[in-house]
């Protein structure tokens, strides 16, 4: 022997450390694997989004909500991977409010999707494939948010919504609740309203702790996949759809770091569990401002009734005052202001009600 130790010593420590390293960082094994179709984000496609969320990351602006300005905007983001069901709803919605309201729509480009004209003329931005339970959600709705950012800096707050989201009350009502009305919020205290004004202005985004299925959620893409810059603690559940304030806007759109983790795929039986787009949102908000949060959504869904992982579906035989009605009761606010998920049918109806219950507020 000549006193440095056996020969194996050195490559045994160093296999020790490559175990430990895959052990505690699974994520790192991801390009070995074959990626889900329905996940896959190409490389060009995460190039072209950097471009358009660092333009947009520094030349959007600071929050310009202010309770003072009757000028400022809601910016309503449409996600849809087909037509445009309610659009003649929608028109009647806007109608007259122009100075008030932004529309962008990203529509995935694998679908014949037919633009409706009207207020959505000229509307949809650059959009990419996206796939239910997959991190293209995320990105689709990053790029609305970009797109707002930088179209106008008078867009204040942001609503996510659906192809088969309806509102339920008139545009000054929403617009009323979202920018002048103190006593919309009711989880407002009394020291956040002076003299008859809202002093601060919160996101409306479902942020949960408590879910029966979080633990599979997180584990879905690997058991450590998500640290060390997620926690389980830190990992939180909500709605796809939600109404953000300009700063919170920001906050996603300058996002890298939580995004490295969402964006990874889901595998194995855990696959199910996987909704990265219902996680990813309340995740950042939650750990970046959960104060600024008001933790509920103003998009009335059913789950009651779930198929399939889907909420409950109202067709047109089930449209009625009653129902509007029913939509719009809420523990958190003065109301739910928009309801999903209505069938591709239901125009017709909606449409007879509209003026004298959906926009009769």
């Amino acid at each position: 022997m000549n006193g440095n130790g056996p020969p194996f010593a050195v490559p045994l420590v160093l296999l020790l450390s490559v175990a430990l390293l895959f052990l505690f960082f699974p994520e790192i094994l991801s390009p070995l694997r074959p990626l889900p179709p329905q996940s896959q984000i190409s490389p060009a496609d995460e190039l072209d989004d950097l471009a358009l969320l660092t333009r947009a990351s520094s030349g959007g602006g600071a929050s310009h909500l202010s309770s003072s300005s009757n000028k400022l905007k809601i910016a309503f983001l449409f996600l849809t991977n087909s037509d445009l069901h309610f659009a003649p709803l929608w028109q009647k919605f806007f109608r007259n409010r122009r100075s008030l309201f932004s529309i962008y729509v990203h529509a995935d480009p694998s679908v014949n999707v037919t633009p409706p004209g009207g207020v959505f003329d000229g509307r949809f931005i650059p959009s990419k494939r996206t796939s239910r339970a997959s991190p293209t959600l995320i990105s689709a709705t990053r790029r609305l948010l970009a797109a707002a950012l930088l179209d106008d800096p008078a867009n204040a707050y942001f609503a996510l919504l659906s192809q088969y989201c309806v509102p339920l009350h008139s545009f000054d009502y929403v617009y009323g609740s979202l920018i002048t009305n103190p006593k919309f919020d009711l989880s407002d205290t009394p020291e956040s309203i002076s003299h008859g004004v809202r002093l601060s202005y919160r996101s409306y985004i479902e942020i949960l702790e408590e879910s029966k299925s979080l633990w599979k959620r997180y584990t879905a893409r690997g058991r450590f996949a998500m640290l060390p810059e997620v926690q389980f603690d830190q990992f939180r559940v909500g709605s796809q759809f939600f109404v953000l304030t300009r700063r919170h806007a920001l906050t996603v759109v300058r996002d890298r770091r939580l995004w490295r983790k969402f964006r990874l795929p889901c595998y194995g039986e855990l696959k199910s569990a996987c909704y990265p787009e219902e996680h990813y949102f309340p995740t950042l908000l939650s750990m970046k401002d959960p104060e600024g949060c008001t933790r509920y959504t103003l998009t009335r869904v059913n789950w009651t009734d779930s198929v399939g992982g889907h909420p409950r579906t109202y067709g047109p035989t089930e449209v009625s005052s009653e129902l509007i009605q029913e939509l719009r009761l809420s523990n958190n606010s003065g109301s739910y202001l928009f309801a999903r998920k209505f069938s591709p049918d239901s125009p017709k109806p909606l449409m007879k009600i509209a003026d004298k219950v959906i926009f009769r507020d």
